[in-house]
């Protein structure tokens, strides 16, 4: 392997991060460790196979899309150094790096980390990405700025115990205002800002909470699980909700394990109270945020100018062929921020991608004319803040120049989209094919929709949702329809999802499915309709419902008859080949493992973990790691016996009842030992005689458990089940 160059700016949890990945990555590629396991751990750190076999997507974490100029240009860099050169921002305000090395991947990460950009649990079963409205701090709109907050979120759980294996991915965003611009409505929690009273009358700041939203092949609509609850409460609550999902939630049916599936199974009322349960044992029952202090909070105001001003600068500055596009730009991509004289701007990406050439010399422009506070956006742009108005110009004419000055910003020409079969596993059709021809027949036929900013359209490769499908307005993801003994590259057209006029966030619904090939001629046909037929002032999605989803299917079935199906549509859109599905393939196939030995390690390293939480005084994450030593010990037994177990609690119970006699042979009947250990973690305080006496019963527990193994091997070799294969990953 190669040696690390890591520089001092890395703190000491990174730096043993990347040289554990280096490390894991020498044991994997000598053979040393099963797929499997190896590809959980990268997962957690940000590392994802592609579609391409022998190189890696790399997901940058950046909380609520925050970058500086100089972070910007480090992606750049390593985008050069170690991938194609490409930037390519997410739905989830990350930004994605293709094709890159595994073994290059350490170096890589303290490449960024020097820069204070971080990898972890960027992808896996963990707390992802925290989003937020990327005009938090400056949106005319909000009670209060909610930066500090999101921020808050994303330093509370990384590297969190409670969320580093989760049955599956957790996503919490944070919106400025009620419009709910980061979709707070689709996530596991979703925070909206709202200003109230405490007992003595005093305005507080709190949040309208939202839980058990999510997108995907079952897509769920969040609940309200307040209306207002205080903003020092708000991550104690989300860290009770986190502990409830990773004890009960599903973690054998991959496609039932989110948040949202237990939420439906458990109700509302019961989820809270189990919450409720959780709230003993938490670390901090309450956690006011620190406002976080950024250069531009100490900017005057600048003198305000209006549009006929701004166009007065623009009529002297820029060339004659400029001019339109600049007026045009000025009222897409341009507004006023709520302090005073100063605006923001957005930058208009198709397909979210941006050269690195392009990137750096975006930064010198933020330098020269912006706050030093970049935000990549949910619809995979960016936005410049602290513009002044005297300055917008020379900064469009800068931007023009690089081609990221388009008009219509966030309007239904500016699709968003993941990149599908490009690069991703799962992806069944083209994204960014459709994506491209859909923009270029729009901005040809229809270029007053740079204007409109009521119909959201988004598109992802397949059901699984990277590019939001199923909350926009009108929506497509990739599918694949039989003609005979043919396949066709298909789109599913959804309709009515994301906002309502009184912006109720609303989770779109299937119509019909139709041969790729025929998206534009879809389109064309729901546009025109909308147009002739809707009411004045009415909105798309109000349009919808007053006509049912029954008359848009009548409107599109002629487009999705194959009885007239053409050669060329056999093709996908950017592919000359036939196509052919090739889906689901996930980065594991075929591997043979011990896994009840590879269990036992894991559980071995968790106790590891609990001892030196205990070294450092961190009760709670000590207290934790040892509860994971408990699940993961009496896992690997039960794994050994072929008993199936689909949650902690499950895993907890049938332990209990298989094994309950040969651990605790002195409990009498009916009792539940075991259980009563475990479940205790939760009934006491998080104090120093606590953590020490659980983690010192989850070392006992822990070297039984390793005793009884070596005695069952000792008896049979090879027992039932101690061999398994990990088929593909769904």
């Amino acid at each position: 392997m190669k040696n690390l160059t890591i520089t001092e700016n890395v703190s000491t949890a990174a730096k043993r991060d990347i040289f554990e990945l280096q490390a894991k990555i020498g044991s994997f590629t000598q053979g040393d460790g099963p797929e499997e396991a190896f590809r959980k751990y990268r997962l957690t750190r940000g590392v994802y196979g592609q579609r391409q076999p022998g190189v890696q997507m790399i997901r940058i974490k950046l909380p609520f899309g925050h970058l500086t100029a100089d972070q910007l240009v480090r992606i750049a860099d390593s985008s050069d150094k170690y991938a194609t050169g490409n930037l390519h921002a997410t739905t989830r305000q990350d930004i994605q790096l293709h094709f890159v090395k595994l073994a290059d991947s350490p170096q890589l990460w303290a490449d960024l980390e020097d820069a204070n950009i971080t990898l972890r649990e960027a992808c896996g079963n963990t707390v992802r990405n925290v989003t937020a409205s990327a005009t938090a701090g400056v949106d005319p709109d909000e009670p209060f700025d909610v930066t500090s907050y999101a921020q808050a979120f994303f330093a509370y759980f990384l590297r969190n115990p409670i969320s580093q294996e989760m049955g599956r991915k957790f996503k919490i965003a944070v919106s400025s205002s009620e419009k709910d611009s980061a979709f707070a409505f689709m996530h596991d929690v979703g925070l909206i800002p709202k200003l109230g009273q405490n007992e003595q009358g005093e305005t507080i700041k709190g949040f309208k909470v939202l839980i058990g939203g999510g997108l995907g092949a079952q897509p769920f609509s969040a609940q309200v699980a307040y209306e207002f609850l205080p903003a020092d409460q708000v991550i104690p609550f989300t860290e009770a909700l986190i502990r409830v999902f990773d004890r009960y939630g599903e973690r054998t049916r991959r496609h039932k394990a989110r948040m949202k599936f237990l939420l439906n199974d458990l109700g509302l009322e019961a989820m809270l109270e189990k919450v409720k349960e959780e709230w003993t044992a938490l670390k901090n029952k309450t956690f006011p945020v620190e406002e976080l202090s950024f250069a531009w909070q100490n900017l005057a105001e600048s003198e305000p100018a209006s549009r006929e001003d701004i166009l007065v600068l623009a009529d002297t500055q820029l060339e004659h062929s400029e001019k339109e596009i600049f007026q045009k730009w000025l009222t897409t991509n341009v507004f006023e921020q709520k302090q005073k004289g100063w605006h923001g701007v957005y930058l208009r990406v198709l397909l979210g991608d941006m050269h690195s050439d392009t990137a750096r010399k975006l930064a010198d422009l933020v330098r020269q004319y912006a706050a030093d506070d970049i935000r990549v956006t949910v619809n995979q742009g960016y936005l410049l803040r602290f513009v002044k108005a005297e300055d917008l110009p020379a900064l469009f004419h800068e931007l023009n120049t690089l081609g990221l000055a388009e008009p219509g910003f966030d309007s239904t020409a500016d699709i968003t989209t993941c990149p599908g079969t490009d690069t991703c596993n799962l992806a069944i059709s083209s994204s960014y094919g459709i994506t491209r021809v859909l923009e270029v027949m729009m901005k040809e036929e229809y270029p007053d929709l740079i204007y409109n900013n009521d119909i959201k359209i988004k598109i992802s490769g397949c059901m699984n949702g990277c590019g939001q499908h199923s909350a926009a307005n009108i929506g497509f993801h990739g599918s694949s329809i039989k003609n005979g003994k043919l396949v066709l590259p298909a789109l599913q057209v959804l309709l009515g999802g994301g906002f309502t006029g009184d912006g109720i966030g609303l989770i779109g619904d299937k119509v019909i499915k139709l041969p790729s090939k025929r998206g534009p001629e879809a389109m064309r046909v729901l546009l025109d309709d909308y147009q002739t037929n809707s009411f004045e002032g009415e909105y798309f999605n109000q349009y919808y419902a007053r006509q049912t989803k029954n008359y848009f299917y009548q409107l599109l079935k002629p487009i999705a008859d194959l009885s007239t199906v053409q050669d060329d549509e056999y093709r996908d859109w950017d592919h000359d080949e036939l196509f052919k599905t090739e889906v689901g393939v996930g980065e594991c196939a075929g591997v043979m493992i011990d896994l009840v030995g590879t269990t036992l390690v894991e559980a071995n390293e968790k106790l590891g973990l609990a001892h030196e939480m205990l070294e450092v005084g961190v009760w709670a994450d000590g207290i934790y790691h040892a509860y994971n030593t408990f699940i993961t010990g009496a896992k690997a037994l039960l794994i050994g016996e072929g008993i199936a177990t689909n949650t902690q609690y499950g895993m907890v119970k049938e332990f209990d009842e298989n094994f309950g006699q040969v651990f605790y042979p002195n409990a009498a009947e009916g009792d539940k030992p075991f259980a009563e250990i475990v479940f205790s973690i939760n009934k006491n305080e998080p104090t120093e005689a606590f953590a020490r006496e659980f983690v010192a019963k989850a070392e006992q527990f822990l070297n039984q458990v390793k005793g009884y193994r070596e005695n069952q091997l000792s008896d049979n070799p090879l027992p039932a089940l101690q061999e398994l294969v990990f088929g593909q990953d769904s």
